[in-house]
């Protein structure tokens, strides 16, 4: 790539970003000066500039570590220069943080800035007891962690631990993005996050090959091109579905959409989505080949990214002025909003819900993009391993496909269908979920084979860099998976967490916070699923118990599930009492009888996937018998009976030497 290429693109990024977000806060109104409490020209222009370099410097962090780990081969040169863009632009990222919290307070306090005590001291309250600030302190602080790390290490198993915090950086950001509180506040972090970080590998992994370039020849461009291609697809996927639903939470109407300054960025940013999308398609069908073929390919792509990145650089600029423009739907929380609010909407944010009835099962809906991604990615690439393997003659059970898919859909039904509509009012369908995510979903998971089938699916690598076979025969070999695979770790894991999650502080924590909640949902659905494949799973894992000790250890937390759930029942007091007590439901049972309810299908229907276990333990033990025998079998058909004469032979020695020993001596 030639050299005025790689110094002409992050210099057009960086134009096309500050001259886009520039015409952005004067289309949004965002340039022009407050009639109350205007904190001057240097912080409405500051602010927005500063939170822009945060999320460019973000995107060249969790861009290029990705890059490192999936792209990349360890032991060439790209992958140091990646890393160390990854620790210039952590750097950087803690730089522009530090100046993006300082801006922010300036914003929200309209006080000058000053040196004096008092200056000082209100800024430290703002870091440490307002919930905004609290978040900047945090980005602060993980970039700072990250910058490090990028800098220490350049393993590539340890370079995950990299990978972990740079994605980290992303979650203070998405809480930012809107009120907590506010009228569907998980809906839109979820989504926030989704962008956040579909953006950030998408130009940061692009910033990543022009960074490189210069160390590889063609061949390998190309190689490396069309990993990052397909990143890149699945990366303008997330950012495509989550721009929309992140846009009508705020926009709310169409008339909003053309008639306000929110709407009219919002249309500039879809563009600038959708000419950013035929970039990609024109580099996959048609750039790719040519610098596979030559040489001279490289330089009509060098000029491509260059174009790509000043699209980029516009989409970059309206998201930040997009951060700085009044939104048509309020987004503040709904105890500062003027009238009277019901208890339910005091405490989860939203309004409470009509009677739930057996209909409404299936009627009622709140949907969550991040969980409603996972299960279509999840599908979909089951599904394209399926037809790879087919496509080379080999042949893939259709029931485990059919268990994989309908555990996929019981999932998303869980995290976008009533259940996760009425499970902050009704204890029940809370256990209800609960049980889906630690029973249900993960038995169907686990008959779908997925490790067994991406093994099969997946080509190894031989230019020393690893993708998804090299990375997942080396986690179920590390120690770690061993720990957490073993029947004896996965059954205290999988029944002792109901208690320690309901009786601690854990369960409040999860109904009342939406990091709480997604932790909640994954432990649960990792925990069930480490359980189930230590009991019945075909996936490779390091140990598993015999059968007969299977079974013993399937009843014992079967019955450590049914005490669960009569103590449950039978208890007299609330748990959760200011929450699930406090609702003002008019509706459906007490809370008190609801819980009750709970235990009963903690108890009950909790208890029915454990003896479908039980019945799969016990025809897998009876097939592993049966396939024995019909191994002996033909070993004994293949020796023609030698093994039983032999056997025979022997019993008959033993016969004469205890005749000799019994006959009366002489």
């Amino acid at each position: 790539m030639p050299r005025l290429v790689r110094v002409l693109a992050p210099a057009v990024l960086l134009a096309a970003t500050l001259l886009a977000l520039w015409l952005g806060l004067g289309i949004g109104g965002a340039a022009a000066e407050r009639s109350i409490a205007d904190p001057g020209a240097f912080v409405r222009f500051g602010l927005p500039v500063t939170r822009t370099i945060v999320n460019i410097a973000m995107a060249g962090l969790i861009g290029s570590v990705v890059m490192a780990v999936w792209v990349f081969a360890n032991d060439r040169p790209e992958t140091r220069l990646a890393m160390d863009f990854a620790a210039g632009s952590a750097a950087v990222l803690t730089v522009a943080s530090a100046a993006a919290t300082l801006f922010t307070y300036l914003d929200v306090s309209s006080q000058p800035f000053s040196g004096d005590a008092s200056f000082g001291a209100g800024l430290a309250q703002f870091l440490t007891e307002i919930e905004l600030g609290q978040f900047w302190l945090l980005e602060l602080l993980l970039a700072a962690v990250t910058t490090v790390l990028a800098f220490a290490i350049r393993g590539r198993k340890l370079t995950l631990v990299v990978l972990v915090a740079a994605l980290a950086t992303a979650l203070p950001l998405a809480q930012q993005g809107h009120a907590a509180g506010a009228s569907g506040h998980g809906a839109a972090v979820n989504a926030l996050l989704v962008h956040i970080v579909g953006a950030a590998v998408w130009l940061g992994g692009l910033l990543t090959l022009i960074c490189i370039a210069r160390t590889i020849d063609h061949q390998r461009l190309s190689a490396y091109t069309a990993r990052y291609s397909s990143i890149a697809l699945l990366a303008f996927i997330g950012v495509a579905a989550s721009g929309v639903v992140s846009a009508w939470l705020r926009v709310g109407s169409w008339d909003a959409l053309l008639g306000t300054g929110y709407g009219q960025l919002v249309l500039l940013k879809t563009g600038s989505l959708v000419v950013l999308g035929a970039f990609g398609a024109m580099q996959r069908v048609r750039l790719i080949p040519r610098i596979a073929e030559s040489a001279s390919g490289t330089r009509p792509f060098a000029w491509f990214v260059v174009t790509e990145l000043a699209v980029m650089g516009v989409a970059s600029g309206i998201a930040g002025a997009l951060g700085r423009t009044a939104t048509p739907v309020a987004v503040e929380p709904v105890r500062d909003q003027p009238g009277g609010i019901g208890p339910a909407e005091w405490l989860t944010g939203d309004p409470l819900p009509p009677e739930l009835t057996p209909l409404r099962y299936l009627t009622e809906w709140k949907f969550d993009l991040l969980w409603a991604l996972v299960c279509v990615f999840a599908i979909a690439m089951y599904l394209a391993a399926v037809v790879r393997l087919a496509r080379r003659g080999d042949r893939w059970s259709a029931g485990r496909t059919t268990a994989w898919v309908l555990g996929i859909l019981l999932l998303a039904y869980t995290t976008n269908g009533a259940l996760n509509a009425y499970e902050q009012y009704l204890f029940s369908v809370h256990m209800l979920g609960h049980m889906m995510f630690a029973m249900l979903i993960p038995l169907c998971l686990v008959l779908g084979a997925p490790v067994t089938l991406a093994l099969r699916a997946t080509h190894k690598r031989g230019d020393g860099s690893w993708g998804g076979r090299e990375w997942i025969l080396w986690g179920v070999q590390t120690p770690f998976s061993k720990l957490v695979t073993h029947p004896a770790f996965a059954a205290v894991m999988f029944s002792g967490s109901l208690w320690v999650f309901y009786f601690t502080p854990i369960a409040r924590w999860a109904a009342e916070e939406h990091l709480g909640h997604q932790w909640m949902i994954i432990h649960f659905l990792i925990s069930g699923y480490l359980f189930n494949l230590s009991m019945i799973g075909v996936d490779p894992v390091p140990y598993r118990f015999p059968y007969p000790l299977r079974i013993v250890t399937l009843f014992a937390t079967m019955a450590s599930h049914a005490f669960f759930g009569v103590t449950i029942m039978t208890g007299d007091g609330l748990l959760l009492s200011d929450w699930y007590g406090a609702m003002g439901r008019t509706w459906g049972a007490p809370p008190l009888e609801d819980q009750s309810t709970g235990g009963g299908i903690a108890w009950g229907i909790g208890e029915l996937p454990t003896l479908a276990l039980a019945l799969i333990v016990a025809i897998q033990w009876s097939r592993s018998d049966e396939k024995e025998q019909k191994r002996k079998d033909r070993a004994d058909d293949r020796s023609g009976g030698a093994e039983l004469e032999a056997y025979n032979e022997m019993l008959a020695q033993q016969a004469r030497r205890d005749a000799q020993r019994s006959a009366p001596r002489r």
